[in-house]
């Protein structure tokens, strides 16, 4: 009997269908010009006042303070304050409908750190054609580890014998697993260096891949200019991460003093995503876990140490919710700002996290990040300037992605 294909097959599908039609044009966005903003320059910390942004073509034309040009759509903001749009380095977005609330909240670009059927790809490539409001989507495809998703095996059944022979384990299926993400397009590898915090039945400290082995990781994945990121809660496994040349480590709960010097040294980038852990010890949101509870009640403590030592030790630290924006979703970039803040940032350098100090992390820092002339035209508006109180991130009135209007709070009963 033939079974009926999941919706996840079926999106997939859909997306290999969409790649193979010839691509259909979208509309571009229509010009905008923000006027009397305050931008907030994330680089100095610097507020140029009475400003006028100009966006066309879903770049930014011009920042200044002239008037706007004629034949554009102006925006008073009446002196609220305009940063980058947000940039959320750690996501598990599995859906087109899970894009939509990322959007409101104020991120236009976001790094999956994992996700099944290459979702993630055809979210990218949607987005990118136009045919779906962003964010923009940075693909990882599957994590590398050990217990390698089986969906995996519907993608590519000629890695069925990895299941059986006991999980990717070994150099040779190392190196299967990542040519396997690298043919799909993915933009950056996931691997784990130590077991997960957010299920009871394991211990995140505990390291499940070697230094030579993470090193094979990084050399496969390097070889097509594609950088890694460690999932990487415990000090040996982060350290061994570190050392085996990952571009960043994912939470680092347990990082010791040693290992953040050498990653200050070597520039690996810190994504604490503490938010998250908050979550286990929060009531609702994505975890709701008695053992979790006492986990995250343990262990936030610890990564709170960890943010405040990397970022007195000259780390680069960037700002990742951890979450999929589903229904039941507490985390996001905006309240992990707060917890950098309150982790011992400056709310300068909190604001970099979520904006400049990505863009670098992900090589883009000459597209996204900052609110300068021919950077994309993705833009966020606040109530208040976010340098005296970074909470007024967690509430956003005007989101612009691409040169789109995503999001308008401005103009209620005009």
């Amino acid at each position: 009997m033939i079974k009926p294909l999941t919706s996840a097959v079926l999106a997939i599908a859909s997306v290999a269908a969409l790649a193979a039609q010839p691509r259909a044009t979208v509309p571009g966005p229509e010009p905008i010009a923000l006027t009397n903003a305050s931008v907030v320059n994330v680089r100095t910390g610097a507020v140029l006042r009475n400003a006028t942004v100009v966006l066309r073509g879903g770049r930014i034309e011009s920042v200044g303070t002239g008037s706007a040009p004629t034949g554009v759509r102006a925006m008073d903001l009446r002196g609220r304050y305009a940063v980058p749009g947000l940039i959320d380095a750690h996501v598990h977005i599995g859906g087109i409908a899970q894009m939509r609330p990322a959007l409101e909240s104020g991120v236009t670009t976001v790094r999956s750190a994992g996700v099944s059927h290459y979702v993630d790809v055809g979210l990218r490539e949607l987005v990118r054609r136009g045919f779906i409001a962003g964010p923009d989507m940075i693909a990882a495809g599957y994590h590398v580890r050990p217990s390698i998703a089986g969906e995996i095996l519907l993608d590519f059944p000629d890695l069925g014998d990895l299941m059986s022979s006991g999980g990717v384990l070994g150099a040779d299926s190392l190196r299967r697993a990542i040519r396997a993400n690298l043919s799909r397009g993915v933009d950056w590898i996931k691997t784990l260096a130590t077991e997960r915090a957010g299920t009871p039945d394991t211990d995140p400290r505990k390291q499940v891949y070697s230094q030579e082995e993470l090193r094979i990781i990084v050399v496969e994945a390097g070889a097509k200019d594609i950088p890694v990121m460690a999932h990487a809660h415990g000090a040996e496994g982060a350290d061994a991460a570190v050392r085996a040349g990952v571009r960043s480590i994912e939470h680092g709960t347990y990082l010791t003093d040693e290992t953040l010097r050498l990653m200050a040294k070597q520039g690996t980038y810190f994504d604490p995503t503490a938010d998250i852990v908050g979550d286990l010890v929060e009531p609702g949101g994505e975890y709701d876990n008695a053992a979790l509870k006492r986990r995250g009640e343990m262990m936030r403590p610890i990564l709170m140490s960890a943010i405040g030592r990397a970022a007195k030790l000259g780390v680069k630290i960037v700002a990742g919710s951890d979450t999929g924006y589903g229904p039941n979703s507490i985390a996001r970039v905006s309240r992990e700002a707060v917890v950098l803040v309150e982790a011992g940032l400056t709310p300068l350098q909190a604001l970099q996290a979520a904006t400049i100090t990505n863009a670098e992390m992900l090589r883009l820092d000459k597209r996204i990040g900052v609110l300068e002339n021919g950077f994309e035209a993705d833009v966020l508006v606040v109530d208040g300037n976010p340098l005296d109180n970074i909470r007024t991130l967690l509430d956003p009135l005007l989101v612009i992605s691409n040169g789109r209007l995503a999001l308008d709070r401005l103009t209620f009963g005009k």
